[in-house]
């Protein structure tokens, strides 16, 4: 027997030597290099992409049957102007469900629309809004948007209490009534933990038929009342519930501009409202932001438009694009409405009637008094 077979190393690795420090260093190396923040992301890609494929497969029925909705919406608007593609989406969605039914197989993509589509909608909503041309209108015409929309906000839910409704049902026409209608209420009813889908059903269901109404009533009283066209433009802007309705008031009467920016004075005390509420009512063992991230982007849209560097192409078409989002977000929404429920419940219209008469008396007063 040699000495190298009868080496003790040999002895204690009958399976050959074992690697040297050399070996060892390419070999750490070698992992080292396989788990280097390239590699690492493109795993990390290959992920997602394996969890695009069923969340695609998923939604996209829902999604497909929400873009058919909008389509549809848009089609009823180009002859009936007064009422948004919004509002006609959501009481569609409505019927939908009450009369066919939602298969499982939509739900997903539903969903889909109803929460993310929405968030981005409203935040785009704020790409309308410019600060210089609301603050143009003057402090007389600020102070009537103001005090109509904190006087509706505060005693609705008081009211509301009073007639047994639930807080989430009172909130919602609080919201809708004061602020901006279907989107104010699709915000609120999406960043609180307090409503649900039959106290959102019932709070639309307020803004048609009251809004809808007002387009008539609204150039009516001032006729009879003697208003001028400033002060016109002033109740209707403060006081009727959807830039839709607004509009059709406005085209009519010769004040569109004017109407339609003291409005959107209103749409901007969207996101104080949304943010106040959601910090008070969201769980907090979720830890959720105080300010709901898409009304944070809502403001950031408004303070782009302020700047005037926004191409007026883009301002053109920002308020169709968020029409259509917001409609197909209000379909998602109008498919939980269960109409059998809504008709029971008479008081949130109760509600929403009072809520329209005290937004209606304070601004009217306002403009006659101030403009």
């Amino acid at each position: 027997m040699s000495l190298t077979d009868s080496s003790p190393g040999a002895a204690r690795h009958p399976s050959g030597p074992q690697p040297g420090a050399h070996d060892t260093a390419t070999a750490g190396s070698r992992t080292r290099r396989s788990t280097t923040p390239g590699s690492r992301a493109l795993r990390l890609a290959g992920a997602r992409i394996r969890r695009t494929g069923p969340f695609l497969a998923a939604t996209w029925p829902g999604v497909a049957v929400a873009a058919l909705a909008v389509v549809f919406a848009l089609a009823v608007n180009r002859f009936l102007p007064a009422l948004s593609p919004a509002v006609i989406a959501v009481v569609s969605g409505a019927a939908l469900a009450n009369v066919a039914g939602i298969g499982d197989r939509l739900k997903p993509g539903l969903a889909f629309v109803s929460k993310r589509v929405l968030r981005v909608a409203v935040a785009l909503l704020g790409l309308q809004i410019a600060l210089p041309q609301v603050l143009a209108l003057g402090w007389q015409t600020l102070a009537v948007v103001m005090v109509a929309t904190g006087v509706t906000f505060a005693v609705t839910p008081r009211i509301g209490r009073r007639l047994g409704l639930t807080p989430g049902a009172s909130l919602l026409v609080a919201t809708g009534v004061s602020i901006c209608g279907a989107a104010a209420i699709a915000a609120m009813h999406e960043s609180t933990d307090l409503s649900d889908d039959d106290d959102a059903a019932g709070a639309l269901g307020v803004i048609v038929l009251y809004g809808t109404a007002a387009i008539a009533a609204i150039p009516l009283l001032a006729a009879l009342i003697g208003l001028s066209p400033a002060q016109l433009a002033v109740w209707t802007g403060a006081a009727v519930h959807e830039v839709a309705q607004v509009a059709a008031i406005g085209a009519a009467s010769g004040v569109l501009a004017t109407a339609v920016t003291v409005k959107l004075g209103r749409v901007l005390l969207l996101a104080p409202m949304v943010a106040l509420f959601s910090g008070r009512t969201r769980g907090t063992s979720s830890r959720p932001p105080v300010v709901p991230l898409f009304v944070v982007a809502f403001l950031a849209m408004v303070a782009l438009r302020s700047t005037g560097q926004v191409p007026a192409a883009v301002t053109d078409l920002v308020p169709q694009v968020t029409g259509v989002l917001m409609a197909a977000a209000l379909f998602g929404l109008g498919t939980g409405i269960d109409l059998r429920k809504l008709v029971k419940g008479g008081r949130i219209l109760l509600l929403g009637g009072i809520a329209t008469a005290v937004i209606a008396a304070v601004s009217l007063a306002g403009a006659a008094f101030l403009v």
